[in-house]
């Protein structure tokens, strides 16, 4: 019964929105993003420099020091990619088998936004508005569209 009373009211109460500008939102995110991405970057199979480019070109050390001792804040940009990559890790879940779901960012792909290229290769080379595309056209795909 407490569950229900702790539910959302409204849809748009389930969506706010964290302020990344207030530092202790970044603060609060930050190590429960973390691992998430080192899971991604294992299943989908991400060299160091891949995962770097993707975060916003974190230098290699960083990632690996991030293992032992995580950072306290990713800052508004790194948190906006990990959002976005966790975002399409899950969507790609829901969509595809396990196999499919952990090889599609490397497979060619016909679809206009990529041009016969991987979304690995459009999001490496676009940054967030890529990861943005990438996410808006499986986001869809899970909505029906």
């Amino acid at each position: 019964m407490s569950s229900l009373l702790n539910a959302p009211a409204s849809y748009s109460e389930r969506t706010l929105v964290p302020d990344l500008a207030l530092s202790a939102a970044r603060r609060r995110l930050t190590p429960k993003v973390l691992p998430g991405l080192r899971r991604l970057a294992s299943r989908w199979q991400l060299t160091t420099d891949q995962v770097c480019t993707l975060l916003g070109d974190v230098s290699p050390s960083s990632w690996y020091a991030w293992k032992s001792k995580p950072p306290a804040d990713l800052g508004v940009d790194r948190l906006t990619r990990a959002s976005l990559l966790l975002g399409i890790y899950t969507s790609l879940r829901a969509l595809y088998a396990d196999e499919l779901a952990d090889t599609w960012l490397r497979l060619p792909n016909t679809n206009v936004l990529f041009h016969g290229r991987s979304p690995l290769e459009v999001m490496l080379g676009g940054g967030i508005p890529a990861m943005v595309e990438v996410r808006g056209l499986l986001d869809g795909r899970r909505g029906g569209m």
